[in-house]
């Protein structure tokens, strides 16, 4: 198992180039070997702000992705009509400055065909990370827990295809599973599912969505594990990380609340060695549930807040990772950001200054309370 004391989750700011040129690719003014070139500079950028700082993973900032789960609808067929707001639907909250927002879920989402894989998901992102990272650095892919898909579900319009929702989860697993053979097979040691939908689970309305869909909120996260878990078989030498957090999106998140409801069957069901928690604010509750996390898998603590510009100092870092200690090991402890910056390419609103300011605290709180750089 990795057992590195610094990550990041996934997601970095998307750079103003690279917003024009999407925009541009789109109205068909630019093509895409001029795009790709565009891309390729975002990612090295990428590359050079996380390792200047230190960081122990480095990811390609989700740079080619319009979403952090959109590259299975992008390269796979059957996903119907979609765009940008079938990753952003939801009642979203913010602080007094933002405000709340609010985006009904698009009345065409929906599976409509059989999934048939047109290219994998992001064996092109980790290739190209992986040629362009330090022999000391540890290269990470982000894919989506397969469960998120639920979402694409509709009870009619997908029924030709996929009768029932699990018909259509099994194919979406099953193309994950080949998604992470191929990129163990390729040399990729560190691959993380990204699960936000557990802790929307906490909120009345998401429990009473997926309970209309035929079971209890509990089965389904049960029924979801297990998804997760067939999936990190698939590449029994790759270490897995299990990313939760409450909902990133314009500085704004989903719902609020503890672990404590979900931390005995994902923290004890999940065979993700690492387990990345969002820890920003009192919104994610206290460290007490971390005692439900077995000795053998590390957790990764989101203490420094990607929504915000607020400065988190080491002391205040080295803190709360002494506090955390007392639930879970001071070894089996790591640092990170809550979440990616941009899960979207609507970004936090934060700068790029601020970005780079927070994963150098990150590093400098890891050397002092682990004692060298890990």
């Amino acid at each position: 198992m990795l057992r590195v004391h610094t990550d990041v989750v996934g997601s970095l700011l998307r750079p103003p180039e690279l917003l024009q040129a999407r925009a541009d690719r789109e109205a068909g003014r630019l093509d895409a070997v001029a795009f790709k070139r565009i891309e390729d500079r975002a990612v090295d950028a990428a590359v050079r702000l996380q390792e200047d700082v230190g960081m122990a993973v480095v990811t390609d900032g989700e740079m080619r992705r319009l979403s952090f789960q959109s590259q299975m609808a992008e390269a796979v067929h059957g996903f119907g009509s979609w765009d940008l707001d079938a990753f952003l639907w939801g009642d979203w909250h913010g602080d007094e400055a933002i405000g709340d927002w609010s985006q009904e879920r698009p009345d065409t989402l929906a599976v409509e065909s059989p999934l048939r894989r047109r290219r994998f998901l992001s064996v092109e992102e980790f290739v190209y990370l992986r040629a362009r990272i330090g022999a000391d650095t540890v290269p990470k892919v982000t894919l989506p827990s397969p469960s998120l898909f639920a979402n694409f579900w509709h009870p009619q319009r997908s029924a030709a295809a996929y009768p029932t929702l699990e018909a259509l989860l099994a194919d979406v697993t099953e193309l994950l599973c080949q998604e992470v053979a191929e990129l163990e097979r390729l040399g990729a040691r560190y691959v993380q599912l990204d699960a936000p939908h557990y802790p929307l689970l906490l909120d009345p309305e998401t429990r009473a969505f997926y309970e209309a869909r035929g079971s209890s909120w509990q089965d389904w996260l049960a029924y979801s594990i297990e998804l997760d878990n067939a999936v990190i078989a698939a590449a029994p030498e790759v270490t897995f990380g299990l990313h939760l957090c409450r909902g990133n999106q314009d500085s704004r998140w989903l719902v609020e609340g503890s672990y404590d409801a979900i931390a005995e069957p994902i923290f004890r069901g999940t065979r993700a060695g690492r387990l990345l928690l969002e820890y920003d604010d009192a919104r994610s509750g206290s460290f007490e549930p971390l005692a439900e996390v077995p000795e053998d898998k590390m957790v990764v603590l989101g203490l420094v807040t990607t929504k915000t510009p607020r400065v988190e100092s080491a002391d205040w870092l080295e803190q709360q990772v002494r506090e955390a200690a007392r639930y879970a090991g001071l070894e089996r402890l790591a640092l990170s950001p809550q979440c990616g910056f941009s899960t979207s390419v609507v970004g936090n609103r934060v700068t790029e200054a601020d970005e780079q300011r927070k994963l150098a605290v990150i590093r400098e709180a890891a050397d002092r309370i682990w004692g060298e750089p890990t």
